[in-house]
């Protein structure tokens, strides 16, 4: 028999509709969590490109669901572009997408989660902003740097009012979505530098996230859990 860990906690996950978003989405819903997807298709629809489709979706989600307990932002621009190939649309769509629409949900959703003195906020980063591995992704590592700054800076600014904020560095996982960017080759030679030898899965990066929105995490904060099979030590 499954145990409701947080019963009537609503948790909000943005690109629940992809691979790693949708095992979160399952793995909070599988811990007591009332699950709200905001994606282009899906319970929320949303362009997280645009401020005002930002905005807009959470405000639908307070009016439908009342309140919003747990925000996990896993929705990720992946544009792929060299110092020399980057333009200015290119640079600003990953930005918009990657980090600020994180910071208009976390504002609309911020003060009821004070309100009410819990609120778990975390952030889907990359160990590639400690190991590069290609210049094509300049853009994506620079987002999730800035991302993991906001973290930092949001889990002083709102640990007063009982929120805690952090993220999860996946690895190089096995999607269909990476499969399309990335050969068997690469996916072999990731696995080879990790410490522990098997390639990564949704699974490993929703198991992280659930731990650290779970009661078990109430001390965590402003921390980065690097689910990456060890491929970088920090």
């Amino acid at each position: 028999m499954r145990v409701l860990e947080v019963p009537e906690r609503v948790a909000v996950v943005t690109g629940g509709a992809g691979a790693i978003g949708a095992s979160i989405t399952t793995a909070l819903r599988d811990t007591g969590h009332r699950t709200v997807i905001l994606d282009r298709d899906a319970d929320v629809a949303c362009d997280l490109s645009s401020e005002a489709s930002a905005r807009a979706a959470a405000a639908t989600v307070l009016e439908r669901y009342g309140r919003c307990d747990v925000l996990v932002h896993c929705a990720a621009a992946f544009d792929r572009a060299t110092i020399a190939e980057v333009d200015s649309a290119t640079w600003r769509r990953v930005q918009a997408v990657n980090v600020e629409s994180a910071l208009w949900l976390v504002q609309a959703f911020a003060p009821g989660m004070a309100e009410r003195r819990f609120g778990r906020i975390v952030f889907i980063a990359s160990d590639t902003v400690w190991a590069p591995p290609n210049p094509a992704m300049l853009a994506y590592i620079a987002s999730k740097g800035a991302l993991l700054g906001v973290m930092r800076t949001l889990a002083v600014t709102l640990g007063a009012d009982g929120i805690a904020v952090s993220a999860v560095a996946p690895g190089l996982t096995d999607t269909p979505g990476a499969r399309t960017r990335n050969g068997d080759e690469h996916f072999d030679a990731v696995v080879r530098g990790q410490a522990l030898k098997r390639p990564l899965t949704p699974g490993d990066t929703a198991a992280a996230v659930a731990y650290l929105v779970s009661d078990a995490a109430a001390a965590m904060t402003g921390q980065v859990l690097c689910a990456d099979g060890g491929l970088v030590m920090r």
